[in-house]
């Protein structure tokens, strides 16, 4: 969408400066507002036209069948998938009683802008309606990053040309009627009217609505106040069980002006009664009106700019990703930050895909961005895995297992994948949450969490490892029949991300449980168990092919047959929609980067011409049909030296959604890849790894078009900054005692007020790898800003 010329390119927005509603749908992911809590699509404020309505609230979910043809012991019976919950962002106009729509009369501007720092959406409208008369409308609309069950809108209508009656409609609505679905798997379960109505109540400028959903019993409430300024205004309201409307209506000369301020509050629970919903919401609207508008904005701007102050990515040479990766990070921190025991869905909440379900990108690809950023907000969201660990144990002893089996898609924690090759067996979804509790407590020393949240989900993942797996004859661990990450291979033996990651699962639980033994005895956890850990780890079994000197995805990988990428036209990817999985299943051909993602999150297991090799060799087969691979394989390109095409895959990570590359940011933002645009910076072009000693190393290196990276992390509660040019890093640390680190395998100690410059070395490109036919990522070559 970046490329089309309705869209700038600016430091801190995303702007359109006209309508095209041939991209509405994108448009609405783009411009969406969430806390992590309530999520708001970036649709039109009179609600038509539009591509996709959306509003959620995160953990309500509507129950559905899992039919198949053929049932079998294990699979899951039911579904879970987000619902569009009541909309409280609908606003409406009539001007002498024509409804303002952008589809009839004359549209002169429209401008929508969603601005990174102030963390509103913005629009301003100049429109002539069939009849000739003139109007200015401009919105401001804010989901607030601080008041967790608040949004507001600030509405303001200005005739221009005569005087006109003006009538403005704030609406709630619920059970709106949806888009079908386009038959795509990774889009949304449909849903019809998943809500019934329990209340409904208005009186002046306040209206509220209380739901609850058919099957998964959850009860829903909204409410909304207003306040109103303007000549001669008249108020009136009304409510029915689906709708609820204050009406404000007023006579207005050129140059008078009518300001509607909307707050909305909503609230949900699975357990607390009607009487205790309605109060619960009517709370969180008295202190929106007490804050006011012009409050809500000032502390939404005092939160972002100590957010920015934390998390801002610079860059030099290339204004679209500078563009880029602050609205990823914007968007990740939307995702997460105020989530507070519930998940970080794969859309986050910018709408319906995946049926709103939780996946291990968040654990891969999102933690790692908030734990360096927003730790609070990681904790946050290991507590909610904390939280669903009873469903995760029914689940692991119904598959015979001991342990934890955690899902491989959920909304509130029980498995909803009906494809088990795809779903339950992709067991490293463990192995990934064991990955964000080591690197969460290797960056924050948080030692409460470690004994509580952190050791039980350490052993009861590493508990599950040691039962799924099991010795050979040669005294090999081996783990088969699993899923990695790879989804066009399946049910494989000894796939060599998921062995590592469980080798690391199994070594830390083991280590762990010896530091709090009190804590571990009340989990059942003795000497001879942690033992059997450490065996199980040492014994991994890592299959290497000698022949190729590569290291096979699985075992006996390397001897499929290759994909015949010669005879694939590009309007066949992604694959998954145009062959059979049987044909994908036995052949070579990769997804996302599997083999390569353990090179990053496992680099101590490789050496640096074994990672070579590796790269080189999956690079042929990988085609990128998930937004996930393009960040790692940036991440990879860059510690092999291809600088390059490092570059490129950056660029593919950063615009997934801007330049809608996956022809379904429609269903709602990549966010995983949103955040792989910071892991393509900041562990790619800046080199960074958190060893196991807890040392932070770096080995920057830029490409050409890239003059100048800057970032942050934050530590233990220090902030290092790092500064990337292209003679020297310097490493610069606030407050605190020294901090060590490496650059570029070298030790060096950074001290507060003593910022160190160090060179940067030479590279050497090697000759760029092969890459499927017309799969390679679209080059860079740089965008000056303008």
């Amino acid at each position: 969408m970046i490329v089309h010329p309705a869209f700038t390119v600016e430091p801190w927005c995303v702007r359109a400066t006209t309508l095209d509603l041939h991209v509405l749908a994108q448009t609405e992911s783009v411009f969406a507002l969430s806390n992590g809590h309530i999520g708001w699509r970036g649709n039109l404020d009179e609600g038509e036209p539009n591509g996709l309505p959306g509003s959620y609230l995160n953990g309500v979910w509507e129950e559905h069948p899992l039919p198949y043809a053929e049932a079998g012991y294990g699979y899951p019976e039911s579904g879970q998938a987000v619902i569009n919950v009541i909309n409280g962002k609908l606003i409406r106009l009539l001007v002498d009683d024509e409804p303002f729509d952008v589809r009839y009369g004359q549209l002169h501007a429209h401008e929508q802008e969603l601005d990174l720092q102030a963390g509103v959406l913005r629009r301003r409208v100049e429109w002539t309606s069939p009849v000739g008369r003139t109007v200015r409308v401009t919105s401001v609309r804010l989901v607030s990053l601080v008041q967790r069950a608040v949004a507001a809108v600030a509405y303001d209508v200005e005739v221009l040309d005569a005087t006109a009656r003006v009538v403005v409609q704030s609406e709630l609505v619920a059970n709106e009627t949806l888009p079908p679905s386009d038959g795509d798997p990774r889009g949304a379960a449909s849903l019809t009217a998943p809500l019934q109505s329990e209340a409904h109540s208005c009186h002046d400028a306040w209206a509220e609505l209380v739901h609850c959903t058919r099957r998964s019993g959850l009860r829903v409430g909204c409410a909304m106040d207003h306040v109103v300024e303007g000549p001669s205004v008249q108020r009136d309201c009304e409510s029915y069980p689906d709708l609820a409307r204050v009406t404000v209506t007023a006579q207005l000369s050129p140059g008078q002006r009518l300001r509607l301020v909307k707050f909305v509050a909503y609230g949900w629970s699975g357990e607390r009664s009607l009487p205790g919903v309605r109060a619960q919401v009517a709370g969180a609207l008295t202190a929106a009106r007490a804050s006011g508008w012009d409050g809500m904005v000032a502390e939404q701007r005092r939160y972002l700019d100590d957010f920015w102050d934390r998390a801002d990515v610079e860059l030099d040479g290339d204004a679209e990703i500078q563009q880029a990766v602050r609205f990823a990070l914007f968007h990740v921190l939307q995702a997460g930050v105020r989530a507070e025991g519930r998940a970080i869905p794969g859309k986050g909440l910018t709408g319906p895909g995946y049926d709103g379900h939780t996946f291990w990108d968040s654990e891969t690809f999102v933690l790692p961005v908030l734990t360096y950023t927003s730790p609070e907000a990681a904790a946050h969201a290991l507590r909610w895995r904390h939280a669903t660990l009873q469903p995760a144990l029914q689940r692991a002893a119904q598959l015979g297992k001991r342990g934890a089996a955690f899902p491989w898609r959920t909304i509130a924690g029980q498995e909803c994948s009906a494809y088990w090759p795809a779903g339950t067996a992709a067991f490293h979804i463990n192995a990934d949450i064991a990955d964000a509790v080591i690197r969460y407590q290797r960056a924050t020393g948080d030692d409460e969490f470690e004994q509580t949240v952190g050791l039980d989900l350490l052993v009861h993942t590493a508990r599950l490892w040691r039962s799924l797996g099991h010795h050979d004859g040669a005294g090999r661990f081996r783990i088969e029949g699993v899923t990695g990450p790879d989804e066009y291979s399946a049910i494989a033996d000894n796939n060599v991300y998921t062995n590592l990651m469980a080798q690391q699962n199994l070594r830390v639980a083991a280590d762990t449980a010896h530091r709090y033994p009190a804590r571990a005895r009340e989990l059942g956890v003795d000497e001879e168990e942690t033992a059997q850990w450490r065996d199980a780890a040492d014994a991994m079994y890592v299959p290497y092919d000698d022949a190729l000197g590569v290291h096979p995805q699985a075992e006996g990988f390397t001897r499929h047959q290759e994909w015949d990428f010669a005879n694939t036209g590009p309007e066949q990817y992604p694959l998954l929609l145009h062959f059979p999985y049987f044909d994908l299943y036995r052949r070579q051909v990769v997804k996302q980067a599997d083999l390569v993602l353990a090179m990053q999150l496992r680099g101590d297991a490789f050496t640096n011409d074994q990672k070579a090799r590796n790269f080189d060799y999956y690079e042929r087969i990988t085609v990128r049909d998930s937004s996930l691979s393009a960040c790692t394989q940036a991440v990879m390109a860059a510690e092999v030296g291809h600088l390059g095409l490092a570059y490129d895959y950056l660029g593919e990570a950063a615009l997934m959604d801007l330049d809608n590359l996956e022809h379904n940011t429609r269903d709602g933002l990549h966010i995983a890849s949103l955040a792989g645009t910071w892991l393509a910076l900041v562990a790619g072009l800046g080199g960074m790894r958190h060893h196991d000693d807890g040392v932070l190393g770096f080995a920057p290196r830029l490409p050409d078009a890239i003059t100048r990276l800057a970032f942050n992390l934050f530590l233990r509660h220090q902030r290092l900054r790092v500064e990337i040019t292209r003679d020297q890093t310097r490493y610069v640390l606030g407050d605190g005692d020294p901090m060590d680190i490496t650059h570029h395998g070298h030790p060096a100690r950074v001290s507060a007020g003593k910022p160190v410059e160090l060179p940067m070395p030479t590279i050497v490109e090697p000759p760029p790898p092969a890459q499927p036919q017309g799969r390679a990522p679209a080059p860079r070559h740089g965008c000056p800003p303008k």
